[in-house]
């Protein structure tokens, strides 16, 4: 008896310990679900116990916009959307058609091209807070912006969703908009990496560049995306460069983001932008979304492909873990994470953000014998000419298409805020319907302007598009390039004819930046350009032009006389679009103002450009040394007073100029711009850290950025050509900055 009782404890115990054993196991092995622990300890714990199908299900689309989840382990998919104008509609898992939801209007928030206009860093991180917001409020965890593609040609039709021609002000706003994205548990996409500079031919076409050109101009707003916002994804680009396509490109994706950068996010391709098994293993490619020809989602190039390739040996699977590592880790971030804000949808406070960036980023380009603001207690008659006075502009633009919760067209604005005061002519006066009788409406157009104190024509383009021939056209579009530089439609001689009938008229740009404005800017006595400023735009608008908002807006590109005068233009179509496939960017650094400033070329309106309904000025430059060593921090301020009579904004710039160099430099680098709030006599003091990196440039023999010793000067201004104050200072020695080092300050 005592043998038995002794032997049923002796199984008890060992029950009971092989129960703990089990437990401790199951513990262990599902510290990946404890949100409380370090991300890179749960993807550790996962990743021995994924399969080789569940590894290689993470690095490819399983619809339109997932990727597959781990059903055996509790772990969802992962949701990705479109796009840096806001939360997309919802499509069809398989295809691109909508899915029929009504609970996916979205706000819509103002183009990334108005954004920059605004020069104003703190909208930047708004615009990212509410993107995200919204995004995780639909339980999107992927946000596919911003997109920081260095503007080239102003033919591009994607122009409108970037942040302008220079790589510092790109960089600055990017920086912010990431930051703001992923505050609310939302990962963000920088996108298209690299040299996505154009759409015509985008698939295929080849871009050549040297170094100092990538390093400089094009590469710049990734790398802060990386280095300062800590960017969880980057997109590849469809284009190749230098031969190879960028989704599997070893020197761009191995070389320099993941390796120099150490880039420890995930690596998506665009939609259809993978090409090869093999390369998308070996350079860097983390997850396929979409391929080419329709293929379903096993087919995909790191789908049954890369599977069958590890298990006959022709891939190592340390290559797949870390692809793996990467995706879990986006995944314990973002769907998994633990305390994740809930996220807000159409609040007050998004439209009222809205309202804010569409009327700070309208640009004042014109105001010959103050015309503006008008006076609605004396102004009892105004003409509202164009067809984008009631064009609706969220609903396309590819996949920067927005289901727009509503959108306040320019004469809605116009008519809710003063129809009681004032009587509205109204005349389309163009029409993008090309069936319509323009005659008549340009007779239309003359008649409202005649009977009218001021006339308003809303010119520029809507993002009509169109198929031709087996090739789609249009203007301001994802696919392809704008057709012509020149306003379509008839518009020129709509603004002639609208002109001599009033000459108190008053021309609204609304396009992506830039056409053709030389026929009639010099002609018109006021002329503002507002581009795509999302849902709030019309009432942005209407308290621009009533003075209710006092402009502030900067251009965040150049508007040049003629095409020839832009630099990707100015030579052979090598330079654009390109000869047998490749397209050859030989301006170098001379982008934009670069090009204008140093080849002494007058621009329409030149970068940075922006007029206000006050004046300021500038005085009280200080530099705290007049040298200062390599390591050194050279600090610059002024003082800025409101001038003027009405409360307004400045936006106070800063470039610098090597005045000696032993590599031909641009006459004016923007290194610096603040804006500034002041009430009417009030004045502020700006202030500008400058370090050795802001007077650097890319020495391709060395792989590092040199600032050469010598003298430098500063120009502060209110635009790159109006400069109202100078300084000057000593560099004493060469300083020697290595890539992974050079932040931006």
């Amino acid at each position: 008896m005592k043998k038995k009782i002794i032997l049923t404890v002796a199984v008890v115990l060992c029950s009971l310990v092989t129960i703990g054993f089990m437990m401790g196991v199951f513990r262990n092995n599902t510290l990946y679900l404890d949100s409380t622990l370090p991300v890179d300890q749960r993807v550790e714990n996962l990743l021995p116990q994924l399969t080789l199908q569940e590894k290689v299900s993470l690095c490819h689309g399983n619809s339109k916009f997932t990727i597959s989840g781990l059903p055996r382990f509790n772990i969802p998919e992962l949701t990705m959307s479109d796009g840096p104008c806001g939360v997309r509609e919802d499509c069809l898992r398989d295809a691109w058609g909508s899915a029929g939801r009504t609970d996916d209007s979205s706000t819509a928030l103002p183009s990334q091209v108005v954004l920059a206009c605004t020069w104003n860093k703190q909208l930047a991180l708004q615009q990212g807070i509410v993107l995200g917001a919204e995004a995780r409020y639909r339980n999107k965890d992927v946000i596919l912006a911003p997109g920081v593609n260095i503007m080239r040609t102003p033919l591009c039709g994607r122009n409108f969703e970037y942040l302008g021609e220079d790589p510092f002000l790109t960089s600055r706003m990017a920086v912010n908009l990431i930051r703001g994205i992923q505050s609310q548990g939302t990962a963000a996409c920088v996108k298209h990496f690299l040299a996505n500079n154009q759409e015509y031919q985008r698939n295929t076409i080849n871009v050549e560049m040297d170094e100092r050109t990538l390093h400089e101009i094009y590469l710049p707003a990734f790398r802060a995306a990386v280095e300062e916002a800590g960017v969880m994804c980057v997109m590849g680009a469809y284009n190749k460069f230098r031969g190879q396509h960028c989704c599997h490109h070893k020197y761009l994706l191995q070389d320099l983001l993941k390796g120099e950068m150490n880039f420890g996010g995930v690596v998506i391709s665009d939609w259809d932008g993978c090409h090869s098994t093999d390369e998308a293993v070996l350079n860097g490619l983390d997850i396929e979304m979409g391929t080419e020809g329709g293929k379903k989602y096993n087919e995909y190039y790191l789908a049954d492909p890369f599977l069958q390739g590890l298990k006959e040996g022709r891939y190592k699977e340390s290559l797949l873990n870390e692809k793996v590592r990467r995706v879990l880790r986006l995944i314990f971030s973002t769907t998994m994470a633990g305390e994740r804000p809930r996220g807000a949808f159409n609040t007050k406070e998004h439209q009222l953000h809205c309202l804010y960036v569409a009327s700070e980023g309208i640009v004042l380009l014109k105001n010959d014998r103050h015309l503006l603001p008008l006076d609605s207690q004396r102004i009892k008659t105004v003409a509202v000419i164009g067809h984008n006075a009631f064009q609706r502009h969220a609903g396309g633009g590819g996949s920067a298409y927005i289901k727009a919760l509503y959108e306040i067209t320019p004469l809605e604005g116009l008519q809710r805020k003063y129809g009681k005061k004032i009587t509205f002519h109204v005349a389309e006066g163009y029409s993008p319907d090309t069936t319509v009788d323009r005659k008549k409406l340009l007779r239309e157009a003359v008649k409202a302007a005649s009977a009218s104190q001021v006339a308003i024509v809303f010119a520029g383009l809507t993002h009509v598009a169109k198929e031709e021939n087996g090739r789609w056209t249009g203007w301001d579009n994802e696919g392809f390039d704008n057709r012509t530089w020149e306003l379509p439609w008839g518009q020129y001689e709509l603004i002639e004819a609208v002109r001599k009938a009033n000459p108190r008229t008053i021309v609204v740009v609304i396009a992506g930046p830039a056409y053709s404005l030389a026929p009639f800017a010099g002609k018109v006595p006021a002329l503002l350009y507002s581009s795509y400023a999302g849902m709030e735009a019309g009432n942005a608008i209407a308290a621009v032009l009533f003075g209710e908002v006092n402009p502030s807006g900067k251009l965040c590109f150049t508007y040049p006389v003629n095409l020839k005068d832009v630099p990707a233009h100015a030579q052979t179509s090598k330079e654009y679009p390109g000869e047998d496939g490749t397209v050859h960017y030989t301006e170098g650094i001379f982008t934009g103002y670069r090009w204008y400033e140093s080849r002494n070329i007058k621009p329409l309106f030149c970068f940075g450009h922006g007029l206000s309904y006050t004046t300021f000025r500038y005085d009280s430059l200080v530099l705290s040394s007049p040298a200062i060593n390599p390591n050194d921090t050279l600090m610059v301020s002024l003082k800025v007073l409101n001038s003027g009579t009405r409360d307004g904004a400045e936006v106070v710039q800063l470039y610098i100029h090597d005045e000696v160099s032993t590599v031909e430099r641009p006459y004016k680098e923007l290194k610096g711009f603040e804006k500034v709030f002041l009430r009417a006599g009030q004045a502020a003091k700006v202030t500008f850290n400058i370090t050795a990196k802001e007077l650097s440039f890319w020495d391709d023999r060395q792989k590092k950025f040199v600032a050469e010793k010598g003298y430098f000067k500063i120009f502060i201004g209110s635009s790159s050509q109006d400069i109202r104050l100078t300084g000057r200072f000593e560099l004493k020695e060469t300083a020697y900055i290595s890539p992974s080092s050079a932040k931006l300050k």
